[in-house]
């Protein structure tokens, strides 16, 4: 490989800079996959307000049929980075490919399921109309074709696993500009394309995945230092399996369980008005892109720590989540204080309403509380999944998200009449009291028990990738 693949694929050694050389392509790799939601949105309100409600509905689905088909991608992710960790690069690359194999065997199976069955699932929303005949159009040509999705996971999931995070942002890039061309060409009949409307924009979905995962997979193959070979993918091992499943599992049950509990709060937002409701939406996404700083140092410390947990390196990874966290807790309280003070024009972007303007306002200031908290729970819970030690951050999430927050924000919202900033406070609490369980969690360090390999001299490699 070449020097600068060298430095980046050995970040891990490198605690201060390898977590921001990973971390930032990370942050707009995931800035981007919001976009794309959000250009088809824009574009397709040029055709109706019908084809934005039906693709905004079908996308709900599509979310949480993608969130299902990460438990692979999370876990494999994991396995691997402790296994090149442990110098264990021949089962890293078997690991890597079985796991792109049950990605492509969950993929299919739900995107069977979305097609056989995606017409009563929508029937059952109470769409009617033009609205039904949109979704069914895009449920059945985006869902149909989802297993791409489930591939795109596996692929740059693994591509970022092996250090290459800024390669995985550009693909993404690529993806997004086919996108947007394809929505424009399709949606509304530019370049010679036939004007297919909401039709256009489900085709410029899928093409523009399976442009993307070409790429992916020739990206992988050119980064990997020892390659796999076709045996590889059907060569099911039920212990690589059992430890995938055991990552993967709970970390996919737990951000189901978070986006579950979000859509209870939703519930309780339908309560206090319109007003409310659009104050929510308006203050969830800007704060989104203050998450996004979070999430980013989360997965790039995630990385960082499974090389390291698998090179029994305990007291480097231990040294790297602390400072992951106060790296991003630097970085939140910065954004965080800067959509602060610009908060009424950030809010008047999307609308001229005082009352609206006031109140997402409010909230977003509630949101410094809340965003603070989730940096030490998100960096943190990262941190513990790629050591291995994910059950627990399931309990703790099912007893803070269910048992503690949910009651909390129907007690605040509807009892104390704190309404919309009711929910804020719920689910600040939640993210502190995580955050601080899993602070206590790392630093008992019982993590250390929970390594799924133990590193080993690994022979010399059969066959060698070229220099990336």
């Amino acid at each position: 490989m070449s020097e600068a693949a060298t430095r980046e694929g050995s970040a891990p050694g490198q605690p201060g800079l390898g977590l921001f050389q990973l971390a930032w392509p990370i942050f707009f790799e995931f800035l981007l996959f919001m976009l794309m939601g959000t250009a088809d949105t824009l574009m397709l309100s040029g055709v109706s307000d019908e084809a934005v409600s039906a693709v905004g509905v079908v996308n709900q689905y599509m979310f949480l049929s993608i969130l299902l088909m990460e438990v692979i991608s999370h876990g494999a992710a994991i396995v691997v980075s402790q296994y090149l960790g442990a110098r264990r690069r021949q089962e890293a690359s078997r690991i890597a490919a079985l796991s792109i194999t049950l990605n492509l065997l969950l993929g299919l199976t739900v995107s069977a399921f979305l097609l056989l069955f995606g017409d009563a699932i929508l029937g059952r929303m109470n769409l009617q109309g033009q609205v039904l005949a949109y979704a069914q159009t895009y449920m059945g040509l985006v869902g149909g074709f989802l297993f791409i999705q489930a591939l795109i996971n596996g692929f740059s999931s693994l591509l970022r696993t092996y250090g290459f995070t800024k390669q995985s942002m550009l693909v993404s890039l690529g993806m997004n500009v086919l996108h947007i061309a394809g929505n424009y060409a399709l949606i509304f009949g530019h370049f010679g394309a036939p004007e297919l409307g909401v039709t256009g924009a489900a085709l410029s979905s899928v093409m523009s995945r399976a442009v993307a995962l070409v790429v992916f997979v020739w990206m992988l193959y050119r980064v990997m230092d020892v390659r796999m070979v076709p045996r590889d993918y059907v060569t099911f091992s039920k212990d690589y399996i059992l430890k995938m499943l055991k990552v993967g599992v709970p970390s996919a049950f737990e951000t189901l369980m978070y986006h579950a509990c979000q859509t209870v709060f939703l519930y309780y937002v339908t309560f206090l008005g319109s007003v409310a409701l659009a104050s929510r939406q308006y203050a969830n996404s800007i704060s989104q892109y203050i998450f996004l700083f979070s999430l980013a140092t989360g997965v790039g410390t995630s990385i960082l720590i499974g090389r390291l947990v698998g090179a029994g390196r305990t007291e480097d990874a231990y040294r790297q989540a602390l400072r992951s966290v106060k790296w991003g807790l630097a970085i939140t309280v910065l954004v965080d204080v800067t959509v602060l003070l610009l908060r009424q024009p950030l809010v008047g972007l999307f609308t001229d309403n005082a009352d609206i303007i006031r109140l997402s306002g409010q909230v977003l200031v509630v949101g410094f509380l809340l965003e603070t908290g989730r940096n030490f729970n998100l960096v943190l819970v990262h941190a513990l999944r790629a050591a291995g030690d994910a059950r627990f951050t399931l309990y703790m999430g099912f007893f803070s998200m269910v048992c503690m927050s949910l009651p909390l924000g129907y007690f605040l919202v509807f009892r104390m009449n704190m309404g919309l900033a009711g929910v804020w406070f719920a689910v600040a609490a939640d993210e502190w009291t995580r955050g601080i369980a899993m602070s206590i969690r790392w630093r008992s360090r019982a993590w250390e028990k929970q390594s799924l390999v133990s590193p080993v001299e690994e022979q010399p490699a059969a066959v060698a990738a070229p220099s990336a």
